[in-house]
């Protein structure tokens, strides 16, 4: 089997995996994420209902939510494209059955199984009515995903021959894996604050409506499961339970930031290895960008294409710490192909 076509595909499926979290964002925030009230199709179709006469039996068949091109375009492109990443995910994981690299294999079937249950919640977004549990698994599952997509395009790229790694590297795995899990808590709590609308609840920077701890609850706030409400669409929780949400995810942000600037500190300033510098650079950026594109957010009351790149970029520091802790356990002449002369 060609191995470097099954690189070229984990690369194309990463690249594309990216765009269908974009499109889930878009389509969150635009509030379409009931646009078409069935799955998989639309309003009854496969496609989106555009003629007349589609359009009238599309609000026969659901009264109770009529037919909203505008709603509906997002929604459906947004599940064309997951379902076409889905049969490349599917295509990954058969040819890992073929392939030499043996460590890919559970890799890519993992995967598999990942993608299966992204497509359940997609149906359970639509059935269960914006479930804010619902919601914010699907969007760490896309997240997810993307992660595990860009880690096997990195082990697709070199020959794993020695199963010991770099010493070297030991000493940045424990804050890379730290600054990864406080990472992933952080796009977990923007998750929430967004699938219970709370992210325009606070307009002040840099606390939150003054004495936001007395006119916070944080029980309600962070009640996954629960309410009993029949639909979940534009939120259900009073104003309360949305600045507890909309301030523990402020305050997330400032650890998170913390903690990342002090990876990217020791990634940069360390002289044993030009790649793990690069990391350190690339993680700097992104982390800039994302607090500007976090404070426009306040600042200009949730711009659309704002709120996506947030969306976008977070998913990019999370690709990124993926790859990185996936370099920092390759083996060692598996790193030494990467062409880090310095390492070693």
């Amino acid at each position: 089997m060609n191995q470097q076509f099954v690189r070229k595909l984990a690369i194309a499926a990463t690249a594309f995996a990216f765009v269908v979290v974009l499109l889930g964002a878009f389509t969150r925030l635009s509030h379409a994420g009931l646009g078409c009230p069935d799955w998989p199709g639309c309003y009854g179709f496969s496609h989106i209902p555009t003629q007349q006469d589609d359009i009238s039996v599309a609000n026969e068949a659901f009264p109770e939510r009529p037919y909203e091109f505008e709603k509906a375009w997002p929604e459906m492109v947004h599940r064309y494209f997951a379902g076409t990443l889905g049969l490349m995910v599917l295509a990954l994981a058969l040819l890992s059955l073929k392939s030499e690299n043996r460590i890919t294999r559970p890799h890519s079937i993992g995967l598999l199984v990942l993608i299966i249950f992204q497509a359940a919640l997609g149906m359970w977004t639509v059935t269960m009515k914006l479930h804010p549990g619902i919601v914010m698994t699907h969007l760490m599952g896309g997240m997810t995903t993307f992660m595990l997509l860009g880690s096997l395009s990195l082990r697709y790229s070199y020959q794993f021959t020695n199963p010991q790694p770099l010493f070297e590297r030991a000493k940045f795995k424990l804050i890379s894996l730290i600054a990864f899990v406080v990472l992933i808590i952080q796009v977990a709590l923007g998750g929430w604050t967004s699938a219970n609308y709370a992210a325009t609840i606070c307009y002040e920077l840099p606390i939150c409506q003054g004495d936001w701890w007395s006119a916070s609850d944080f029980v309600m706030g962070f009640t996954i499961w629960g309410h009993g409400a029949e639909d979940y669409e534009f939120g259900i929780l009073d104003n309360t339970a949305r600045i507890a949400i909309h301030a523990t995810h402020r305050i997330g942000a400032i650890v998170t930031t913390l903690i990342m600037s002090f990876l990217c500190f020791k990634l940069i300033s360390q002289q044993t290895s030009t790649t793990l510098k690069k990391f350190g650079v690339l993680l700097a950026g992104l982390l800039v960008i994302q607090v500007m594109l976090g404070v426009f957010n306040i600042i200009f009351d949730l711009p659309l294409y704002n709120a996506v790149a947030h969306n976008g970029v977070g998913a990019l520091l999370l690709i990124t710490m993926a790859m990185l802790l996936t370099y920092l356990v390759m083996p060692e002449k598996a790193q030494l192909k990467v062409g880090d002369k310095n390492d070693g």
